[in-house]
């Protein structure tokens, strides 16, 4: 497959943000009342995180070492304001209806995850597609969401009637809960399905993510390093042992045998 449209795949189903990686819960959450609230976030991450991983995949060699995270902060940080203020003035509604959750972008764990993982280790091109593919799986992520929410909590999509008028709308998925249930019931349906998710992975590890670290796209497995470590370490160990005792048992038995011929 070509890379470019790789990273996009890889973005949208693969590893979606939401749905696969199960990041950036908050805004998922918080935001996905509505399905245009939904798209309207999705959309503004989305044009954060593949200006972001731009900026800093064409900076990345002058970046230095001991302060990439800081340096990725101060970049993410400027295009927010941009984008904040953008917002403000051309699209006030939504800005509204966003509010702190605008700001909030800088340190959402996609953007710094991708920054880290992928845009700091690649060319820019590459990086643009990633950060595209990534926003774009985010933002399928919390439209889908906030459609569920609003068909079921006010009986409407994107402003518009969409059920029969015998239908009574289920407030309460307006409300704060119903993003857990809505997420809950998808999350159960991705399993059901036998879907990519985070919480139906095959592992052997004791971590919930899988302790694949290495080609994580988030910087919270960088915590569980010591665990995928130690891990390693014991089973060596055991494998050591192991074979120890079978070289211990086969020159018992190969002393016997001698005896037995002499």
């Amino acid at each position: 497959m070509n890379r470019y449209v790789e990273r996009l795949y890889n973005g949208v189903i693969t590893e979606n943000p939401t749905f696969v990686l199960m990041l950036g819960m908050c805004p998922t959450l918080a935001v996905t009342s509505s399905a245009i609230n939904g798209l309207g976030m999705g959309l503004t991450t989305t044009v954060v995180l593949t200006a972001s991983n731009m900026v800093i995949s064409a900076m990345r060699k002058m970046i230095p070492d001991k302060v990439r995270i800081p340096a990725f902060i101060v970049i993410v940080a400027s295009l927010v304001t941009m984008v904040q203020q953008l917002l403000q003035a051309y699209v006030p509604t939504l800005y509204a209806a966003l509010g702190i959750y605008i700001p909030l972008i800088v340190v959402n764990c996609i953007i710094l995850g991708r920054a880290e993982s992928y845009a700091s280790k690649n060319n820019v091109l590459l990086s643009v597609f990633d950060g595209l593919g990534m926003g774009l799986g985010f933002t399928f992520g919390l439209t889908s969401i906030g459609v569920f929410r609003e068909l079921l909590g006010s009986g409407t999509a994107f402003s518009f009637n969409c059920m029969p008028k015998q239908f009574e709308p289920i407030t309460i998925f307006v409300l704060a809960p119903g993003a857990f249930f809505v997420l809950a019931c998808l999350t159960a349906l991705q399993n059901k399905l036998k879907l990519p998710s985070a919480t139906n992975q095959n592992t052997d590890h004791t971590i919930s993510c899988g302790g694949n670290c290495g080609a994580c796209a988030g910087t919270v497995c960088a915590a569980n390093h010591g665990i995928i470590e130690a891990e390693k370490a014991a089973k060596k160990a055991e494998q050591i042992r192991i074979a120890k005792e079978k070289a211990v048992q086969k020159a018992a038995e190969k002393s016997q045998q001698e005896k037995k011929e002499e």
